[in-house]
């Protein structure tokens, strides 16, 4: 039993919640653990394709410092920009690692900050975005 909810008012948030505790006292009382988790809205799949879209997009047209990155580099680029990361050097000091740039635990509304960074950027570099259909 997967159940993802969103609440979005108080008295819709309290309805769900007890129809929830339906669904999951069976399943306590029978003796299973469930673990519930409770945290701001995750993004989309509609967020999520555009995203490595417009990643596929830049990393087809912008040359960084002299190399073209993947589109899983340019995440990293961006994330990092977008949340200050710090950076330590690799485990055998041949390059560096940014910390805690996972887009993963992005909230909805930092993922949507993450998108706008990218749009910024390939406004100022001269990158033409696609839909996610047309970057395929």
């Amino acid at each position: 039993m997967n159940r993802s909810i969103i609440l979005y008012e108080p008295a819709q948030a309290h309805k769900a919640i007890m129809a929830l505790w339906a669904d999951a006292k069976p399943w306590v009382m029978a003796g299973h653990r469930l673990e519930v988790k409770i945290g701001p809205e995750t993004r989309s799949s509609a967020q999520n394709a555009r995203m490595w879209a417009m990643l596929t997009d830049v990393s087809r047209q912008v040359v960084w410092h002299g190399k073209k990155l993947g589109p899983e580099d340019w995440k990293s680029v961006f994330s990092a920009g977008l949340r200050k990361l710090q950076v330590v050097p690799n485990l055998d000091d041949t390059g560096f690692v940014a910390l805690g740039g996972s887009t993963s635990i992005m909230n909805k509304r930092e993922f949507g900050e993450l998108m706008t960074l990218i749009e910024a950027f390939g406004a100022e570099h001269g990158v033409r975005f696609t839909t996610p259909e047309e970057s395929l």
